[in-house]
């Protein structure tokens, strides 16, 4: 599928700012320079603006134009339908250590379909409430085919982007089918840590998986959430007489 305009405009923008050309609270090119650059209207440049306010890269300030987002926004694991954006469901969050080649455990290498003594790159976060909170705790595992081409992802800052848009840019990869399974279980002594309760703590666990349309994975997220804090809610359509 060819790669319209303004979406050419919006990655090459994601880009710039990734690569440091354009910091948090940095002004962007005015939409009248875009237009001279890229030999396009301005209905064309707007929509490369407001995909980038969806994704919580950059905001408006009237009067001055689209500035880089002071506070990147990040996703509990899971829930990542195709009608969602960061700016409905993402929150402030916290980088945890640094990222690290690590052995996975089982149910992650086998959603990523990896050999017994295959690695893994595991970047962590906390997403946090609006006081400040811990939420939940995310551990996302990239294989070896998607971090090796995507060497962002080992370092330590938070990617402004967002990672699927850094990886579909550096692999030519998106993902185009999610997976999530849903459990519970008691925490561990490190998370509950992480996640400021006392033990013992109930907790959901959503394990969530990003698939290319190849159906290969290119990531792995396990999000670990107090049971009192999780929630899920489902509206479908349903047949009457069924």
């Amino acid at each position: 599928m060819p790669v319209l305009k303004y979406e050419q405009i919006a990655d090459s923008l994601r880009r710039r700012i990734t690569e440091g050309e354009f910091g948090p609270g940095d002004l962007l090119p005015s939409g009248r320079d875009l237009c001279e650059q890229w030999g396009v209207s301005r209905a064309t440049v707007n929509k490369a603006f407001e995909m980038l306010r969806a994704d919580g890269v950059v905001v408006s300030r009237q009067g001055l134009g689209f500035l880089v987002t002071d506070v990147p926004l990040a996703r509990p694991a899971g829930g990542r339908r195709v009608d969602t954006a960061r700016t409905s469901d993402g929150r402030p969050f916290r980088r945890l250590g640094v990222p690290a080649w690590e052995l996975p455990p089982e149910r992650i290498r086998g959603a990523l379909d990896l050999r017994t003594e295959e690695t893994a790159l595991r970047r962590d976060r906390l997403v946090l409430l609006d006081d400040g909170s811990p939420l939940s705790l995310v551990s996302a595992w990239f294989p070896h085919e998607v971090a090796d081409r995507c060497p962002r992802l080992a370092q330590k800052g938070p990617i402004t982007e967002g990672t699927t848009n850094y990886v579909a840019r550096e692999t030519g990869r998106r993902p185009t089918k999610g997976s999530d399974v849903t459990t519970v279980r008691l925490a561990t002594a490190e998370e509950a840590a992480r996640l400021a309760r006392e033990q013992p703590l109930a907790v959901a666990v959503d394990l969530h998986v990003a698939c290319d349309a190849a159906g290969n994975a290119l990531v792995c997220e396990e999000g670990v959430t107090p049971s009192d804090l999780w929630e899920r809610v489902d509206n479908y359509p349903m047949s009457a007489g069924r």
